[in-house]
This record gives C-alpha cells, structure tokens and sequence, in this order.
C-alpha cells in the first residue's frame, strides 16, 4: 500500500482541481440559466459615435446572476460641422413645448459635474436653467472634451479605440495609444513693436493639423485670424467678441477682457492658421502661445533597389526617401532633418538572382555584409556661404555621382548609373529673413521749460523677429537729438530763476532679447545682469556669458570653448543708471544724456513712478519756483500705490519750472 500514500502537495492540488472543476461547472451552470444573446439593436446615433445594446433572457423560474442587457459603441464616424451638438439637438427638441406657461429657446448646459447624463438646457436670454429630462439619449457625450458617452443614464468610459470600457488614450498629437513621437511642442513670446507706418503684424503661423493651441495676449492691441486651406482658399476673422464659432472646420474659442485676449483652438486644424496682431494703443501688447505641430516630413523606407547581379548571387538595399504628409510627394532630405525626431532608417541588404549563371560552375561566392559593393550614389560637398546675410541670398554645391569599391576606395562615375534616386538640389535660397532696420521711439519733452533746448529718442535696430540687434548700418540710423523751442519766454537770468534744463524722466531698460535656452546645438547662454556698478549716477552692469551645450545622452550642460558657437555673442557690459545723487536737480552733459538714452531702453513694470502736476509757487511775484510731484502709480488701475512698490523702477529726477514771473508791486 506504500504506493498509494497521499502526500501533502498531492492533496493540496487534488483539492485545488476539485474547485476549479466546481467553478467552471457553476458559471456554466450559471450561463445555462440564461438564454443566448439576441441581436444588437440599431445604433442610437448615425454618427458621433453611440450606443447599441443586445438583450438576453433569463430561463430560469428563479432569479438569473449576471446582467440582461449588454452595450457596444457604434456609428464611430465624426458628424459632419453643419449636424450640429448632439446635447443640443436633444435641449432644441423642447422649444415648441411650454415650460410654466411660455415658450423658450433653450441652448444645453454642458460638463455638469454632479449629473453629466441628465438633460439641462437654459432658457436663451435669461437665467433660466432647468432639468428637462433625467437623462440624455444614449451615446450623448458625458462631457464636451471628452468620448466619454451616457447610457441608460450613467457615463460610461470610452476609450480613443471608441471600446467601452477602454482605457486607452490620445497622445498629443491626436494618435490613439501613440507615444508623441509625430508632433512636436512648439511654445514662445511675441512682443509688439510700435510703428508709424505698420498697423499690424504677425505673431505666429501655425500649420495645417496643429493641435491644442492656446494664444494669451496681453496689452492694448487685438488678435484677429487669417486661414489658407490646402486648396489655396482664404479667409479672415476679426475676433471681435466672445465667443465660439467655427473656420475652416476648427472650432475656436475666445475670450475678449479688457486687458487681455485668449484664444484656444483644440484641433486638428484643417487649414493652415496665421495670427496676427493689430495695433490698438501706444502702449505695448505681448502674446505667449503653445502648440503642438505635427511632423509633417517623415523618413519613408523604398524597395529594394535592383539586384547587383543578374545571376549566380548578388544583394541589393533599400534607403530611405523624404515624404510629404500634406503632399504625398517625396522631398528633399533637408526636409526631415529639420525634426530633431525624425531619425533616418538605416538601408537593409538582401540576397537575390541566387541562380547560377549559364556559363559559371556553381553559384557566385557571396561576400560578407562589409565587404559588398555599394551601389553608386549621390555626394555633395558643403553649401558655400548664402550670397546675403539677409534679404534673401543664394548658396550652391556640387553635386556628383560616385561609386565605392571593396577597398573603400571612391572614385567618379556616369550620372545615369545614380539615377535610380532623385539628385540632390545644387542651389537653395538661404537668410529669407529681412535685414535688421532702425526703429526710432517717441521724443522725449523738451528739456528746458523756456527757450531753447534739446529733446532725445531711443533708436533701436530691430531684426525681423522684432528683437533688439545690431547689423544696421550707421550711415541710416536716425538722429537721436534735436533742437527744440518752448514758446514759453525767459524772463530773467538762469542763475537767478531755477529753469528746468536736466534729463526729462525715462525708465531704465533691459536687453530686448528672449531667454536663451541650453539646447543641442552650440550656442550663447547669458547669466543675469550685475547690480548696478554705483549706487547714483551712471554706472555699468556686466554679466557672463559662456558657449554650451546639452548632451543629450546624460541630460547634462557642457561648457564648451567661447569659438565653438556661432553667431553674434550678446554683450557681456551695459550702461545702467541708479537715478540723481544727493537728491538734488543734475545737470548732465550731451554727451551724458547722449549715453543715457542709447544705452537705456523701454522697461515694462505693473507700478511705476509718474508726474502728478506742481506744488504751490514759492513766490506770488517777482520769480518763484514749482516743484514737480512725483507719485508711485498702479498703471493698470490709475490709482496711488504705496512708494515701495515702485521700488523697481527708477525714480524720475527733480522737475523744476519758473512761476509769478510778473514783478512785484512797489511797496
């Protein structure tokens, strides 16, 4: 009987088989109450995705576990724009039933985050919201950004697969259970720059399929759109209120506040978009914007190229061609190097003709895979130097057909023997851009309250990206000062009557330029400003600025030596003024005040310090002196703030002007 002894494992898996045997048996047992699954129902949507369900019944006298209706998604193709808002429909199905009496509009009150399934609308034109059903038709969408859908009153997930029940997502760029890899995130800052002869100008063009895109602008000045479809069709939008509507197929959201604008357009865009801004005010407007583009040129592998024998063995390689998303064409190769993300496959080898040749003995001996002969190809050398640094200019190359034997040797061959690939471009337009120009800013007041005197302007040379600059040339820069004439006659000697003849108030500046960040590519990356070399007066600022560079590989910042980036590297020293010493009137020099207003640009603060009129006349007659008030100033609101929130800004000198010139009466 040894034979037949149970050991602990044993009985341990003899009970484990015996429940799962009664398992299987009681789901079966379980199933076999019920009757098979009838056929689903007709979709409750025709498109928009919605909602089909199937029924089952129960066979057994007593009650049935598990469920008797079953639901799948259905019709999964997107409306047409002119169906309109599913939740919609359902709310305008109502207008012609009074509600207490009356007949109403009613538009759908969407995204309620207590009941997402039940029917509220509101009244058009007053604030009348009511629940005109417990529940929405199945397939409604619980939310407006989402596929999330209601059914039998409930919100059911629903994944981009348009499964119930799924969990799957889209990526940025709009794929389902994609990994970001086909759109890239472009965000950045345009800052106006005000101009007599300019109107508007362009802060962004963002391509066709372009997604989650959000504009904020900030600033007296107004955002208005301009659409070219694929088709070459154009169109234009003034944004002039709130609200959504649709162009070209995009729907867009915005917003009008009296200080600012946003604007949001989830996507894909159907045309491409370009915004622009117009000039509204003397006051200057910033637009921060965010995107997603998508990588419209993509590596595309070929077939494999023809055989390099015809018989007894040979091998041949397939490569990799630019393609057009938008076009479906094949272009230039410099079109996918533009992506960073787009790596380019490497060639595959195959064997093929492996027959043996009529007249050989046997097959071809096959070499290894370095040792094949490659077949011949288009080489280029480096594109000379663009004709013109700006404006548009030219650059060439030569481009030839070469062939590369076992020994690596290359040597050149008959442009007909690469023409199994398209040649490369020879020439190619290079800096499109428009030369930096003088931009002169507002004169400043005269600087003398009587007679004659002097006034001064800002010049800047601004790029085409509106950045401040250098490039332009010297011979065209605008004067920065000029002569002037109060009306306003002197009647007495300067050493006797205090007449203002000091610098007019200005703000301190900073570098018009955007915050350079460490990338890939050599470049300047500039810390920030000193403080101040002194505290009154006019002083300097320096800062370092080092050439780096970021390894992709570790994540980290390299330094790099200063020859290794190209391009203009930004001043490391700057003027800076700390406002007057000792608190008294300055008198400053041309060539002080010169220094001062090309050194100091216009800087932006919330607070700032303002002329607020004169104190009394220190006279009634025979010559006195006003005094200028100056106050810290919110410049949004107008109102007074306290002195230390202005403690940013420079504060403006002393202002003083001559009063009861008249001559006293004799006493």
């Amino acid at each position: 009987m040894e034979g037949c002894r149970w050991t602990t494992a044993g009985t341990l898996l003899l009970a484990s088989l015996l429940l799962s045997s009664r398992t299987a048996r009681s789901e079966e047992d379980r199933d076999s109450l019920w009757d098979a699954w009838g056929s689903w129902s007709e979709c409750s949507r025709t498109c928009g995705g919605g909602a089909s369900y199937s029924l089952r019944r129960c066979l057994s006298s007593k009650t049935c576990e598990g469920r008797n209706i079953r639901y799948r998604t259905c019709s999964n193709v997107d409306c047409p724009p002119e169906a309109g808002d599913f939740r919609a429909q359902q709310c305008s199905a109502h207008n012609d039933v009074k509600y207490q009496g009356q007949f109403y509009e009613w538009l759908p009150v969407s995204n309620d985050p207590d009941n997402p399934c039940s029917l509220k609308c509101q009244a058009r034109g007053v604030a009348l919201v009511v629940e005109l059903a417990p529940k929405v038709l199945d397939g409604t969408r619980c939310y407006t950004e989402s596929l999330d859908m209601c059914i039998s009153g409930l919100c059911q997930i629903v994944g981009c697969d348009r499964q119930l029940g799924s969990a799957v997502k889209e990526d940025n760029c709009g794929v389902c259970n994609g990994d970001g890899s086909t759109c890239r995130l472009v965000r950045g800052q345009y800052k106006s720059q005000l101009s007599a002869n300019k109107l508007d100008d362009t802060v962004v063009a963002i391509p066709y399929g372009s997604r989650q895109i959000r504009l904020v602008l900030k600033g007296p000045d107004h955002l208005y759109l301009e659409t070219k479809t694929l088709q070459g069709v154009k169109s234009e939008n003034s944004l002039s209120s709130t609200g959504s509507f649709l162009m070209d197929n995009s729907s867009i959201d915005f917003q009008k506040f009296p200080d600012k604008e946003i604007l949001r357009i989830s996507g894909p865009l159907t045309a491409d978009f370009t915004i622009k801004i117009r000039y509204a005010g003397a006051a200057d407007s910033s637009v921060q914007f965010i995107f997603y583009q998508p990588i419209i040129h993509r590596w595309r592998e070929t077939d494999f190229f023809p055989c390099s024998a015809s018989c007894g063995g040979g091998y041949q390689l397939t490569s990799a061609e630019c393609f057009d998303l938008r076009s479906n064409r094949v272009v230039a190769d410099q079109y996918c190097h533009y992506y960073p993300e787009n790596i380019k496959p490497k060639p595959k080898l195959q064997e093929c003709n492996l027959d043996p040749c009529p007249a050989s003995d046997g097959y071809k001996q096959i070499m290894p895979y370095d040792l094949y002969h490659p077949l011949p190809r288009w080489e280029s050398t480096p594109w000379t130097a663009c004709s013109s640094s700006c404006g548009g200019g030219i650059q060439s190359r030569s481009v030839s057909c070469v062939e590369e034997d076992i020994q690596g040797h290359i040597s050149p061959v008959e442009e007909w023997k690469c023409m199994y690939t398209p040649k490369m471009p020879v020439v190619q337009p290079c800096n499109i851009f428009d030369c930096p120009k003088w931009l002169a800013q507002e004169w400043s007041p005269c600087t003398v309250t009587c007679g004659q005197g002097l006034r001064y302007r800002v010049v800047l040379c601004i790029d085409h990206r509106g950045m401040h600059t250098g490039g332009c040339s010297p011979k065209t820069k605008p004067h920065i000062k000029e002569e002037c004439i109060v009306p306003t006659p002197c009647y007495k000697p300067k050493e006797k009557i205090p007449v203002e003849a000091k610098l007019p108030w200005y703000k301190q500046a900073q570098e018009l330029e955007e915050g350079a960040v460490v990338s890939e590519e050599p470049s300047f990356i500039p810390e920030a400003w000193s403080t101040c070399s002194v505290t009154c007066g006019v002083g300097s600022q320096v800062r370092l600025v080092k050439c780096q560079v970021l390894l992709s590989f570790s994540q980290s910042v390299a330094d790099l030596p200063i020859d290794e980036c190209e391009g203009p590297k930004p001043v490391s020293q700057r003027a800076c003024y700390s406002g007057p010493c000792s608190g008294e009137a300055t008198e400053y020099t041309p060539e002080e005040t010169e220094l001062l207003y090309s050194s100091l640009q216009e800087f932006d603060e919330l607070y700032d310090w303002e002329y607020e009129g004169f104190t009394e006349c220190s006279e009634s007659c025979g010559g006195g002196v006003q005094e200028a008030v100056v106050t810290c100033l919110n410049k949004q609101t107008r109102e007074t703030a306290d002195e230390t929130l202005c403690v940013t800004s420079l504060r403006p000198p002393q202002l003083l002007k001559a009063c009861s010139l008249d001559p006293c009466p004799p006493r």
